[in-house]
């Protein structure tokens, strides 16, 4: 591999105009560019991305940290982020904790030690130790899914698509509601899908049983495990069940089915995340897309924002989302 020097010396110029070509920065006569581009092009130059760091003090690389890879919400989030970030030059550095709380706080110092331009955070609590790590930060950050003062942000609106999907159920005639939703100290998902319900119910003089309101941890099974308990709990069953994931609710379906429960005939199911699958369950799974595509987009482009402007960035973006009313209900 030949050396800048070198390289200025078959295209007859000199080193510091190999290094705007190479940089894209400052003048260069379009001659020499041509042969600067030609003798690379020919000798297959490679410029150490190392050196470049030290010298422009950025790496061009972000870091994302996802709760799981084995979603197709995590999926649709990275590929969002990706299109913006190639765009801009930018190259993706994927951490997944596996929904361990103690593994986000490792990866966002990991992070920055590695030296990325700056961080992309899926987050799913917003406990003090979260915060204060967050806060500790000497590089840039976006946070989607959970409200975190300070730092720029990208929400659904988590607690209007609970609403409307609790308001959809009781519009079609249905009093007892089951609900499965998932740890509290997962504010979005956790807290205000949940919250929602609730008020919902309240609103409308609806009776939630203890036994029917069930948690579960973002998989299938658990969803299964989940209906099998509320539908245990008593002689009289729930004609609804309100799941916060579309996987949790694809568990209630799997079980229903299994005990010969009609879907929606008997026990009518809903969840939240527009999956792939859902739409072709039998039946369709009515549930809410927030078009995480959308979300990977919209916090790429605050980071970036962000690294352009070299200041801090609050902006708060909540994104609209859509009912889809299939046949599960």
């Amino acid at each position: 591999m030949p050396t800048i020097k070198e390289i200025a010396t078959m295209a007859s110029v000199s080193r510091s105009t190999v290094s705007r070509v190479l940089n894209d920065s400052g003048y260069v006569s379009d001659e020499a560019r041509k042969r600067v581009e030609q003798v690379i092009k020919e000798t297959g130059y490679m410029p150490s991305v190392q050196a470049k760091a030290l010298r422009t003090k950025k790496t061009k690389v972000i870091g994302v940290i996802v709760p799981t890879i084995r979603t197709e919400t995590s999926s649709r989030l990275v590929a969002g982020m990706d299109y913006i970030l190639a765009e801009a030059g930018y190259q993706v550095l994927l951490a997944t904790t596996n929904q361990e709380r103690e593994k986000e706080l490792e990866f966002l110092q990991l992070l920055q030690t590695r030296q990325v331009d700056g961080i992309i955070f899926a987050a799913t609590n917003v406990e003090p130790t979260l915060i204060e790590k967050i806060n500790c930060l000497s590089i840039p950050i976006t946070v989607i899914g959970q409200e975190i003062d300070g730092v720029p942000n990208v929400l659904y609106d988590d607690y209007h698509a609970a609403k409307d999907l609790t308001q959809l159920l009781i519009s079609k005639g249905h009093k007892r509601i089951g609900f499965i939703g998932v740890n509290e100290k997962d504010r979005a998902v956790g807290y205000l899908r949940k919250k929602a319900f609730l008020e919902m119910m309240k609103r409308a003089s609806l009776n939630v049983e203890t036994g029917w309101v069930q948690e579960g941890i973002f998989d299938i099974h658990s969803g299964y495990v989940a209906t099998e308990k509320m539908l245990a709990y008593s002689k009289q069953l729930p004609t609804a069940i309100f799941a916060v994931t579309d996987r949790l609710a694809i568990g209630a379906m799997q079980f229903l089915k299994q005990h010969n429960y009609r879907v929606p005939d008997d026990i009518a199911v809903v969840g939240i995340g527009a999956s792939e699958i859902s739409e072709h369950l039998t039946p369709a799974l009515t549930t809410v897309d927030y078009q995480y595509e959308q979300a990977g987009r919209q916090a790429a482009m605050l980071l970036i924002q962000q690294l352009n402007v070299k200041e801090s960035v609050t902006k708060k973006i909540v994104l609209d989302y859509r009912l889809l009313d299939r046949d599960s209900v």
